[in-house]
């Protein structure tokens, strides 16, 4: 039984997780490193990233990582990718190995290329198998307000995932486990992408037509990728991949959708960040994806047009030409054969 946990950091995702455990009964500690943000969420239980929303008097905000950590059964990642891993390396000085580790990080670390579990298992000197990830279908917005939602954590230690299984599932917090920690952890991070381009789409008029060939090649494409570094395909059609994919990608709470849609309508990307009042993973992803299809030598077409669209000037516009214009293939182009039967064998 789950008595006390840490959120680490105070964002609109690590706030609405910290919500789902206070809202059953465990003392959360939410650490932040503004004190003004930490005095509003304890003086008002509000938190200025979910605006109209009160927050339960089981969550206690702190900028003292010792005192957030010390005592709790679990701690929870919620930072941005970027941050990831200084968050880590500070929690390496107060971390205990018996507390359990969760992440719900979407991204990479753009300087290696590495997946946030690798990040966080190396600060804190554990085995990689031990963080659990948790992804899937899920905005902040909805679940504060405790509307119904699913998702998955995953972990290659089972009895991980299960203890985090029962952190957070409740009557309406719905959690699976999975064994597939590499292929939860790339759905998560990847679909970011998509959903730049899908919002980029609707910003440019193109209709339902174009959103929903964007999503099922991008899903081909984000599969392709994942099977390569050694993810199991079935993972992308669960709810890391094809559910949070059509969540980011077809709702005004997604922060890549809006970004999306801003560069579809002509603005710059440096217009986009000064309007956005959050991180947008899928752009540190879109650089992210660009040298892991050169790494492992596979095609993903829309995640290379998207990166000449942020980092290289390409006018959206040229860039779906340029899409639609590339040679003829077949559907079922998904992975190689090799990667195929390697798993079903």
């Amino acid at each position: 039984m789950f008595q006390k946990a840490a959120v680490l950091v105070a964002g609109s995702w690590g706030t609405a997780l910290a919500s789902v455990l206070a809202d059953k009964g465990i003392q959360v500690s939410l650490w932040t490193r503004n004190s003004g943000q930490a005095e509003e969420i304890n003086r008002d239980h509000q938190n200025r990233y979910l605006p109209g929303v009160t927050l339960s008097s089981n969550i206690i905000a702190t900028t003292d990582m010792e005192e957030a950590v010390k005592g709790a059964e679990a701690i929870v990642i919620v930072s941005p990718s970027s941050a990831a891993r200084q968050v880590s390396k500070e929690l390496s000085k107060h971390w205990r190995p018996e507390q359990l580790v969760i992440h719900a990080v979407k991204g990479f670390e753009t300087e290696t290329l590495k997946r946030m579990s690798t990040v966080i298992s190396e600060e804190l000197g554990c085995e990689e198998g031990r963080i659990v990830v948790l992804s899937g279908p899920s905005h902040a917005e909805e679940v504060v307000k405790q509307c119904p939602t699913t998702v998955v954590v995953a972990s290659l230690e089972e009895q991980e995932a299960q203890r985090a299984q029962d952190l957070f599932m409740n009557t309406y917090f719905r959690v699976y486990t999975n064994r597939d920690q590499v292929g939860v952890e790339l759905a998560g991070a990847l679909k970011n992408i998509i959903a730049l381009g899908a919002g980029m789409s609707d910003g440019l008029g193109y209709g339902d037509n174009a959103k929903a060939a964007l999503l099922t090649r991008g899903l081909a494409e984000i599969t392709r990728v994942g099977a390569q570094m050694g993810a199991n395909p079935l993972t992308f059609a669960g709810l890391a991949g094809v559910g949070d994919l059509v969540v980011t990608a077809t709702s005004q709470h997604s922060r890549n959708w809006r970004a999306g849609s801003m560069l579809g309508q002509g603005m710059t990307l440096d217009e986009v960040l000064k309007k956005m009042d959050m991180v947008v993973e899928g752009i540190r992803t879109t650089q992210a994806a660009h040298e892991i299809a050169e790494k492992y030598k596979v095609q993903m077409p829309i995640a290379s047009q998207l990166y000449n669209v942020l980092f290289k000037g390409l006018d959206a516009r040229t860039a779906v030409e340029a899409l639609m214009g590339r040679d003829k293939k077949t559907e079922m182009e998904v992975m190689s054969l090799e990667t195929w039967e390697q798993w079903h064998t």
